[in-house]
């Protein structure tokens, strides 16, 4: 199977980006944004708009090297991987008074990912930017963030067809980072992707029941390799 998602970047800078006060709502000025930009954002009122609009942008296979695109610089170049989907899915509920929660997703041999939160009558559902159908969208059905994260497990896999998802992370507010971070900043944000590495994980299974996985056979894995969209001809990343 190929790889899912991003792995975030492990030599992220770890400064820790200054705190801001917590907004119910986010309006233009809080955010930075153009008009433009912010209509765009303000659209999507519904967790199902807001999937829909990510599904529609091509994936970023990052052909000049490994990137955090801001909220921004996905609207402008129109591309986006699994953590920059997140910040813009976390952008649109907090411009529509839903709190901007992203989660990280550990993997093993494989890549992680991570996902934007919401929450629905005490349920949680997720908001995912990936090019294939396993790690996709999920319905706030869900009583307990793990058993969210649960929901991802048989499919997360590698090429090998192994089972690959480890661990995840707790519900991280966006709220706590400066907007220039991670909305409309003109570089990587890589101070986004230091944080959610270094926050509190839970695992997933136990050391013994990793022993008892059965590897993904053949036909889970072709059917995990389809794609949305392809890469361009010179790029063999997923």
């Amino acid at each position: 199977m190929a790889s899912l998602s991003h792995s975030p970047r492990a030599s992220a800078a770890p400064r820790r980006p200054a705190r801001v006060r917590v907004r119910r709502f986010a309006d233009r000025d809080t955010l930075g944004l153009t008009r433009a930009e912010f209509r765009t954002l303000a659209r999507l009122d519904t967790p199902g708009k807001i999937q829909v609009f990510l599904n529609a942008i091509p994936s970023n296979f990052e052909p000049d090297g490994d990137t955090v695109l801001s909220v921004r610089e996905v609207l402008r170049q129109r591309r986006a991987h699994c953590i920059e989907g997140a910040m813009v899915a976390a952008c649109a509920l907090w411009i529509h008074g839903h709190p901007p929660l992203v989660a990280h997703m550990g993997a093993v041999q494989d890549w992680d990912h991570v996902i934007a939160l919401f929450r629905r009558g005490g349920c949680w559902g997720a908001i995912s930017k990936t090019n294939q159908a396993p790690l996709r969208y999920r319905d706030p059905v869900y009583r307990s963030l793990r058993e969210l994260m649960m929901s991802y497990f048989h499919e997360y896999g590698n090429k090998r067809g192994q089972k690959t998802l480890r661990n995840y992370s707790v519900a991280y507010d966006l709220r706590r980072l400066e907007p220039a971070l991670w909305v409309t900043n003109p570089k990587n944000c890589w101070e986004v992707d230091a944080v959610l590495g270094e926050i509190r994980h839970y695992d997933l299974i136990s050391p013994r029941q990793e022993q008892w996985l059965r590897t993904r056979d053949r036909f889970e894995r072709e059917i995990s390799r389809h794609r949305e969209h392809l890469p361009p001809a010179h790029l063999e990343r997923r």
